[in-house]
């Protein structure tokens, strides 16, 4: 074979990838490109190794270089073509959610900005899919990928500006939509305490003005009763109300009523707070005289009509009115003793930042001239007139309340808590017993009016029968 010298050959760009698709293939099959080389230099008896070397390695190089350019340059116009492609998309997804947005309220012209740029944009894409076919692409791909990047940008921004202003308009209208319901709310709390006003008047005993005490009944005291009932739990709300804004916690006041309570809804725990109202408001009142200090006894001969006569002054007369004319009376007396033993001084000193109301009930001055106050005289009230009621019958009328943990019986009992005795009819594994008494209960000869209790559920392994006591026997602290 005879010599060749490189120096005289000038290989083309096709003879150059051939020759290094030979050098590959070579490497494939296990022959290096340096050996076949020493081999063509061996029989061709050639000296000079290093030049012929050297010019083998450098069009191998460069030949590398050039489908490494290629490759690069379709990679790079490629990205610049999926650039544009999100970028579009961006913009017809900006687009749809403006046309959205124009819908409610109607904008017209904001319906045909985003519907022309919608179908500009499905124009756009239909170009970029004919490009990506033809391989048409950008001649400056990195200013393309660049622009691209920022209109996509602007695409989502714009989304989320449109977004921003449809969240703004519901907030608006949440806003209108709770300013109406509070205004639905203030009428409906001063009509409710339009009713309860009116409830709480004496105005209600009306029916019991041409009573004579000949013609008692026991209706005329269920009558009072309810009446009393409605006025104790109208101060009950006035002093939830004032906890609450005063951050008490009310969940360690009622567990230190009432321990050991499961509550079936969490509101019931009212009940517990009104209980305690009743055994302080309701204590003593099987005495004639309230067990009040220094308070004379009328002749028992006489003791049904006196007990009568001072609840036909009290029940038409407002207790404010009769304090003021009457301040050294039994009733006053009432009053002041009762507001003492209620409303502890830390609960005054909060809902109020001083103790002038329990430092003037204490002076006997006088009575304080707040709404706290006057809804508790209210109270006293409706408790001292049926105090006065009870004794005007004769046999006189007795109270009673039901030991803790007692079979329910609707002989004596009235559930505060319906719902309660409705889940032990699907219960059968359970009875309802009586968590604590929160209104008492009233004989009157062979009439029983039931006294109000909340309930809970035990198992049935325990029988527990009913016991009735009298409300003063055994108080529960």
């Amino acid at each position: 074979m005879e010599s060749v010298n490189p120096s005289a050959v000038t290989p083309s760009k096709k003879l150059a990838r051939n020759f290094a698709k030979v050098l590959h293939l070579r490497a494939l099959i296990g022959i290096t490109p340096v050996d076949g080389l020493k081999n063509v230099i061996s029989d061709a008896n050639l000296k000079d190794d290093g030049n012929i070397g050297k010019g083998t390695i450098n069009w191998s190089q460069s030949f590398n270089k050039d489908d490494h350019d290629e490759e690069l340059l379709e990679r790079v116009n490629m990205e610049a073509l999926l650039a544009k492609l999100f970028a579009s998309t961006s913009t017809v997804k900006a687009a749809y959610a403006q046309l959205q947005y124009a819908q409610s309220p109607y904008d017209p012209d904001g319906i045909q900005v985003a519907d022309h740029l919608i179908v500009s944009e499905f124009k756009h894409l239909s170009e970029l899919k004919q490009c990506y076919l033809k391989k048409q692409f950008d001649p400056s791909p990195e200013k393309a990928i660049l622009a691209a990047e920022s209109k996509e940008l602007q695409s989502v921004i714009s989304t989320y500006e449109i977004m921003a202003k449809k969240l703004e308009s519901q907030v608006r209208l949440k806003e209108s939509e709770i300013i109406f319901l509070k205004e639905k709310l203030d009428e409906a709390n001063k009509h409710n305490k339009s009713i309860e006003k009116r409830l709480n008047q004496s105005g209600q005993l009306s029916v019991l003005d041409n009573l004579h005490i000949s013609g008692l009944s026991p209706s005329h005291f269920a009558t009072v009763l309810r009446s009393t009932v409605r006025s104790i739990r109208s101060f009950v709300r006035l002093l939830v109300e004032e906890m609450r804004s005063t951050d008490w916690d009310i969940d360690a006041a009622v567990n230190a009523i009432e321990q050991d309570v499961v509550y079936f809804v969490e509101d019931h725990k009212c009940f517990t707070i009104e209980s305690f109202v009743c055994r302080e408001m309701f204590d003593s009142f099987h005495f004639p005289d309230f067990s009040l200090l220094n308070e004379s006894l009328p002749d028992r001969n006489k003791r049904q009509q006196v007990f009568f006569a001072r609840f036909n002054e009290l029940k038409s007369t407002k207790a404010r009115e009769f304090l003021a004319v009457n301040p050294r009376s039994s009733f006053a007396k009432f009053c002041r003793v009762k507001y003492l033993k209620l409303v502890h001084p830390k609960m005054e000193s909060s809902f109020f930042g001083n103790l002038s109301q329990r430092n003037l009930l204490n002076s006997g001055e006088g009575f304080p001239d707040t709404a706290f106050f006057g809804s508790f005289a209210e109270m006293a009230k409706k408790v001292w007139i049926l105090h006065c009621l009870a004794f005007s019958f004769e046999p006189q009328v007795s109270i009673f309340q039901v030991r803790k943990g007692c079979r329910f019986s609707d002989v004596y009992m009235e559930s505060v808590n319906d719902d309660m005795l409705l889940c032990s009819d699907q219960t059968v594994e359970s009875d309802p017993q009586v968590a604590f008494t929160v209104v008492p209960g009233f004989r009157i000869g062979k009439t029983v009016i039931q006294c109000q209790v909340y309930l809970s559920l035990h198992q049935r392994t325990t029988t527990t029968t009913t016991k009735v006591k009298k409300f003063n026997s055994t108080r529960q602290r």
